[in-house]
């Protein structure tokens, strides 16, 4: 294991910034608003904050936080690693989902550092974990990367926490003897539809409003990246402010619209995937690694704890849930959205620790 430093070249930086300045914009649409996707006004006042926005300040605060590289199963796996004061600390393992990055769990690092050992790796594929080059990449896969990590980190007992595909991969972890317990924001096989959900009570008929929304209008980049990742990588490689567009669009409609994703974490956010090129890499597990996605898992006997937030994409049911899960906790959160971690930070933390802590 290598100590690493973030340190993009200087080259990188005027390139997008030069790709910024010459960006070719379609023609607007009048009235269209956010239902063909993110609103020209609104796109050209975020590339205009991101050329001017200060990556080298983002890079030396990020930079503070320690972060170290290792090779696992042929590729470079990044991830942060911040140990507790606390001798006794139980170790958590925190892992992102798309369209993020292992910072997206930034402002919870110090907080839970308190009460926890904390290890939390930039998933293959993702960020400074990218781009990796050969197909393969499914669930079982990183989890076993995962699990080597903590073991070579020397945590032989753990707890772990994740959101969209962190939640799953959480969730196979949990079916390792190693982990004392889970937690997660989304268990994607325990939602309803308009066939399943009990129409009487309020939070199924909320799922099965949710997920139909989810189908017939927020699936076009869930169809992209499972049939042609390849071609959405072109276009967010080579285009900035595609990249940006394509994480703005689901952190606007997937967040709480009182709270929303804070803007440098969102230019952050769209900096890292740009520098690193991971476009491709992490929309390919929309073909390879969704195998267990909404599937009904094998039955889990870990203790498993669950946030739902009110703004999610999607709403679990807890009777759904316990068909193939030990639920120890289930917390109907009051606000936020699929990116609690950058959302709600606080009610994380308070979460993780009743969820964990003994």
């Amino acid at each position: 294991m290598k100590p690493f430093e973030i340190a993009i070249p200087q080259s990188d930086v005027d390139d997008l910034h030069r790709r910024l300045d010459q960006t070719r914009w379609p023609d607007p649409v009048a009235g269209a608003g956010w239902a063909q996707g993110t609103p020209q006004e609104h796109l050209r006042e975020l590339v205009r904050r991101w050329r001017s926005f200060d990556w080298r300040e983002q890079e030396r605060r990020l930079n503070e936080i320690p972060q170290f590289v290792t090779e696992i199963d042929g590729v470079p796996l990044h991830f942060l690693h911040v140990r507790s004061a606390r001798q006794d600390a139980e170790p958590l393992l925190l892992t992102h989902g798309w369209p993020t990055t292992c910072f997206a769990f930034e402002a919870m690092i110090e907080p839970l550092s308190r009460d926890f050992h904390l290890v939390v790796p930039s998933v293959p594929g993702f960020g400074f974990s990218g781009p990796t080059r050969e197909l393969g990449w499914t669930v079982p896969r990183v989890a076993d990367v995962v699990a080597e990590l903590m073991r070579r980190l020397g945590y032989d007992r753990y707890v772990a926490h994740g959101y969209d595909f962190g939640a799953v991969l959480t969730r196979r972890l949990g079916m390792r003897d190693e982990v004392r317990a889970i937690h997660v924001n989304q268990i994607f096989s325990a939602g309803v539809t308009a066939e399943t959900a009990d129409m009487e009570a309020e939070a199924e008929r909320l799922s099965a409003e949710k997920a139909l929304r989810y189908e017939f209008e927020q699936f076009g980049y869930v169809s992209m990246q499972s049939t042609r990742p390849q071609s959405v990588a072109y276009a967010l490689t080579d285009s900035p402010v595609a990249q940006l567009e394509w994480i703005e669009w689901a952190f606007r409609t997937w967040s709480d619209p009182e709270i929303g994703v804070p803007l440098d974490a969102l230019l952050t956010n769209a900096s890292i995937f740009w520098f690193t090129r991971t476009a491709g890499s992490s929309a390919r597990y929309y073909q390879e690694g969704d195998e267990t996605w909404g599937e009904l898992e094998p039955h889990s006997t870990t203790p498993t704890s669950v946030a739902v937030f009110p703004h999610d994409v999607g709403v679990p049911i807890r009777r759904m849930a316990e068909r193939n899960h030990t639920i120890a906790r289930w917390a109907e959160m009051p606000r936020g959205g699929h990116f609690a971690a950058l959302e709600v930070p606080e009610l994380m933390v308070r979460e993780l620790r009743e969820a964990f802590l003994l």
